[in-house]
């Protein structure tokens, strides 16, 4: 239990030093989308409520700036970039 509430915090900071999307996150750390997201929204919040709260405010950023980044994707694809 105690290793899984450091992988949390480990994720969480490194979400927020990189201002890093849930994606990328488990790209750096080998895992799937779905273990970061868990680890974020579940653990860490009984873990360390004051980091949640920062973290869940990036998740909330990344969320709504996602369809930005998916038009942005899909320009360069059709721009063959």
């Amino acid at each position: 239990m105690q290793e899984l509430d450091s992988r949390a915090r480990e994720l969480a900071v490194y979400m927020l030093e990189h201002g890093a999307t849930v994606r990328s996150t488990a790209e750096a750390f080998g895992v799937s989308k779905s273990t970061v997201h868990k680890e974020l929204t579940r653990r860490l919040k009984h873990c360390s409520p004051a980091l949640y709260g920062q973290v869940r405010s990036l998740l909330d950023r990344n969320k709504a700036e996602r369809h930005l980044r998916g038009g942005m994707a899909t320009r360069l694809k059709y721009r063959g970039e």
